[in-house]
């Protein structure tokens, strides 16, 4: 009988639990780890109103497989929604407009395109673009700042690129690498594109040839993704410890040994695999003896930190007909104030079964560009600021009947340029061990479908294994 330790409890080591249970079978001992006192990670579902509502990842991409295959597989596919169909806006330049659709995460297809967002200097930046020579693109990397600019000029990266980038990694496009974090347009680069306007034609996702419309870019759970968190958590059958740090992990002999728990009470557990599901720092730390290498690798993963404000409006009061408005680096209201809000989700206009229980509509805001500063505040200055945001973009200035701020400290890891081949080098590494595997947010992507398929990737290494030994 084999025993598995996955240290972790959020989406990606419950995925490994699970995928673990059903190749070693229903003899295996696994035992899941996690220092906070709720499984899940940065999936999160909060009652509000009455509601089940998510303040972590509100939405997986579901263009990716992974969710749905899961989905299936738990026997939860009846569960998933898709949006309303409804656009979202963007505050830029002072305007609050329609977000342009001749885009790749921001990056134009064509200076029309975006014109309603930029200056017409800005615009002309964007004209010019195919006739500069083609980028210098040796199949390496660069920060995603640093060549747009170049290309573009400034207005695209902080009115287009910044606002969606920021809203799935919280930190600034200087500090993110093309290759992870754009890694379609990259390989439009490598395949010979001339141009960047080019590259993000290539990119683009094209439509469906049976409808001529695209598919869902996403979906979501009906009753939130703790449906999920149960499904995965239920099907494991795992021996599930909260409230406890790993502290430590040795290689001895043959077997694992796990130290857990507070310094005045720690014990050993043994095991014949480790699954890895941590943020950087705490696989850094962990790693330290026994792979040192994977160790420095974790260690040049930066975080970056994020809030989500989770409000429920008076019924009746009812947001604008948009998903929801991103909100470009820099814009001010117009007495000068800065913006806090760096994007609101109108989640009853996205997702039309999201309601109170009295019909209340809820919105929820985003907090946070990489700037610790943002985030200083107390919960409640921070809903003063992003009330006021609410108004200065809808006029909505209706107290709310019921409100939550959730913080994720150093949640969001950042995908510095030559993010690939740390990861490269950190799996090579950990290869080396039997017995070893990681997962999670730092490795392939930070969305839930591909958190997913680290998990089942890590799963499948050890379980090849074991039946190896």
């Amino acid at each position: 009988m084999s025993r598995v330790a996955v240290v972790g409890g959020g989406v990606s080591g419950l995925t490994a639990a699970h995928r673990l249970r059903t190749l070693l079978g229903p003899e295996a001992e696994i035992v899941v780890v996690d220092r906070a006192n709720r499984l899940g990670g940065k999936l999160y579902t909060h009652r509000i109103a009455g509601s089940g509502y998510d303040l972590g990842a509100e939405a997986f991409l579901a263009r990716r497989p992974e969710v749905l295959r899961l989905a299936e597989e738990l026997g939860l596919d009846s569960e998933l929604v898709y949006p309303s169909g409804a656009s979202a806006r963007i505050r830029a330049g002072g305007h609050t407009l329609p977000l342009p659709s001749g885009m790749f995460m921001g990056v134009p297809t064509s200076a029309e395109a975006v014109r309603s967002v930029l200056s017409p200097e800005g615009c002309r930046h964007v004209e010019r673009e195919t006739e500069l020579p083609p980028p210098r693109w040796e199949g390496t990397d660069v920060s995603v700042g640093e060549l747009l600019r170049s290309r573009f000029g400034a207005e695209v990266v902080e009115r287009l690129v910044e606002p969606l980038l920021g809203g799935v990694y919280g930190g600034s496009a200087d500090d993110l690498g093309l290759r992870a974090t754009m890694p379609a347009l990259a390989e439009a680069l490598d395949a010979g594109a001339p141009s960047l306007t080019e590259a993000a034609g290539r990119a683009a996702p094209a439509p469906s040839s049976a409808t001529g419309q695209r598919p869902p870019v996403f979906g979501a759970f009906t009753h939130g993704y703790d449906t999920l968190v149960r499904g995965l958590a239920e099907r494991a059958r795992a021996t599930v410890e909260l409230g406890l740090p790993v502290r430590e992990l040795h290689r001895s002999g043959g077997s694992w040994e796990l130290v857990v728990g507070g310094a005045h009470r720690p014990r050993t557990l043994t095991t014949d695999a480790v699954v890895l599901a941590v943020p950087p720092p705490a696989a850094r730390d962990l790693l330290s003896e026994v792979a040192p290498e994977a160790s420095v690798g974790f260690g040049r993963i930066r975080q970056a930190s994020m809030a989500v404000v989770g409000m429920a409006l008076p019924a009746g009061v009812e947001p604008p007909s948009a998903s929801g408005t991103l909100v470009a680096r820099g814009e001010r209201h117009s007495d000068g104030t800065p913006f806090t809000a760096k994007a609101f989700t109108f989640s009853s206009t996205k997702w039309p079964h999201l309601r109170g229980s009295g019909g209340q509509p809820l919105v929820r805001a985003s907090v946070g560009r990489g700037d610790p500063a943002e985030l200083r505040g107390s919960d409640a200055e921070l809903l003063r600021l992003v009330r006021a945001d609410l108004a200065e973009l809808t006029g909505i200035t209706a107290e709310p009947v019921e409100t939550v701020v959730t913080r994720w400290g150093g949640g969001i890891p950042q995908y510095g340029v030559g993010h690939t081949e740390t990861v490269a080098a950190v799996e090579e590494a950990v290869n080396r061990l039997p017995g070893l595997a990681v997962a999670g947010a730092a490795l392939h992507g930070v969305g839930v479908p591909a958190c997913v398929g680290t998990g089942e990737a890590a799963a499948r290494r050890i379980a090849g294994q074991l039946s190896r030994d």
